[in-house]
């Protein structure tokens, strides 16, 4: 059994402390948010994030930073993307040398281009640093649905042991070295997703959905490799696994918020209906920059980015992506 504190209360961060808990972990959920925990010590529902998912009595709620750290031997950090640096400036000072820190965010910092892994060994450069990520979605990880997940670290003998700590008959965890491959699929699928939620949200059919994945995850299989992840990975768990579930399921927030951009809302309209933190936002501009910086052709990340950030016309962005230049599916494929 280990000690883990889930720093982070929201959907994800209680659906894996199920999960934990009933691994027969000894489990601790901390928020900054003390109202938050509140309402969970209370009611062992979060009805906002996760309405019908009961909470097990045995779970330990906890707002003070210093505790929640110290006490762990593993930590999982489950907050939004844009709160990855300050939540790891606000946990650096109580981190043990070697602790282990397992990233299940997903996102790129726009200022920086960072990984959220590699953000988190900026701020805590004494831990041991994972990354979990996967076709995952909270609203069934917390039910029990089976799921199927890779954790990605550097040395295999870490890998093997937070494999042990996750898996379960409900939970299928496979290892990976690649832990730069699992942070970019698990990134930039979001961005992706909105694309195939504003194809939803435009009244298009299945041939432009299929479409839509195939080559988003063409695009972020070229920018991988490029950075210098491995291509097998992109055809995995963390690559075209998450980039389907995304851009097929209502549990997406990604989808959720592309689909009402199809239908004529803004942004942030888009965002303030969806009520939760929509991750693809936040790095589509940072996807942008990392092809341009890696020479990279991301043309639906381009589209995404005008739609967002430039006001085009959605259903513009998509004539513009289906009247590109005619090209070769795969330059690693040519006619002797």
């Amino acid at each position: 059994m280990a000690k883990i504190s889930i720093m982070g209360a929201g959907s994800w961060g209680l659906g894996l402390s199920i999960l934990l808990n009933n691994n027969g972990h000894e489990v601790t959920v901390w928020s900054v948010f003390e109202e938050e925990l509140d309402v969970l010590r209370k009611n062992h529902e979060n009805t906002k994030c996760l309405p019908g998912v009961k909470i097990p009595e045995n779970i330990k709620f906890n707002g003070n930073t210093k505790e929640a750290v110290e006490s762990a031997d593993i930590l999982v950090l489950a907050v939004a993307s844009p709160y990855t640096r300050s939540t790891a400036k606000l946990l650096a000072p109580y981190v043990k040398d070697g602790q282990y820190i397992v990233n299940v965010g997903k996102g790129i910092e726009e200022s920086t281009l960072m990984t959220l892994c590699d953000v988190i060994k900026d701020e805590i450069p004494q831990a041991t640093v994972a990354v979990l990520s996967g076709p995952s979605h909270a609203e069934e990880v917390g039910r029990g649905i089976p799921t199927t997940c890779v954790i990605g670290t550097a040395k295999k003998e870490d890998a093997i042991f937070l494999q042990n700590i996750f898996m379960s008959d409900v939970f299928r965890v496979y290892i990976s070295p690649d832990v730069l491959g699992i942070c970019l699929g698990g990134s930039l699928k979001n961005v992706i997703a909105l694309a195939a939620g504003i194809a939803d949200g435009l009244g298009y059919g299945d041939n432009t959905k299929a479409a839509l994945i195939t080559r988003g995850i063409a695009e972020i299989s070229r920018l991988g490799l490029a950075m210098g992840a491995k291509v097998e990975t992109f055809a995995g768990l963390s690559g075209i696994g998450d980039l389907i579930v995304t851009c097929e399921s209502m549990h997406s927030r990604n989808r959720r918020a592309g689909i009402l951009i199809g239908k004529g809302y803004t942004k942030d309209q888009a965002m303030e209906e969806v009520k939760m933190v929509v991750e693809g936002v936040y790095s589509a501009k940072a996807a942008l920059l990392l092809a341009k910086k890696y020479n990279v052709s991301m043309p639906i990340v381009e589209q995404i980015n005008k739609v967002l950030f430039e006001d085009m016309n959605a259903s513009l962005a998509v004539s513009e992506l289906m009247l590109r230049d005619k090209k070769i599916e795969a330059d690693s494929i040519s006619w002797e």
